[in-house]
């Protein structure tokens, strides 16, 4: 075949120009994918930086948690502790009451022997 230029062509004209335009699509349809592989990937790494910052913030939270936890083991602790010292301190208060009403007898007998024996003078 030859054309407009008296050029020998081995397709025809048409089949030459849909073969033209076929190339050309097939490059804006390479680019495309190219465009959304890019895009793709893009979104991949921010999927992976979400999923990194979601993984440390749970890992926060869990953290945070067992510190409460450990928190309130402690206080626990610290309110049996103090719950057994009033306790000994009850008794102890107790056991001085108990001291001291017996003293007050013992003063109060003395004193009443001091005045039998001061009026048998």
């Amino acid at each position: 075949h030859f054309d407009e230029l008296n050029k020998l062509r081995v397709l025809e004209p048409e089949v030459a120009a849909q073969t033209a335009q076929l190339r050309e699509e097939c490059r804006a349809f390479v680019d495309k994918t190219a465009e959304l592989q890019k895009i793709v990937g893009g979104l991949i790494e921010l999927v992976d930086q979400l999923a990194k910052a979601a993984e440390s913030e749970k890992m926060k939270a869990i953290g945070a948690r067992n510190l409460l936890k450990s928190i309130a083991k402690q206080r626990e602790a610290q309110e049996q502790q103090l719950q057994a010292l009033i306790a000994e301190k009850k008794m102890q208060l107790e056991r001085y009451r108990i001291e001291y009403e017996t003293l007050c007898k013992i003063e109060a007998d003395q004193n009443e022997f001091i005045d039998q024996f001061i009026f048998q003078k």
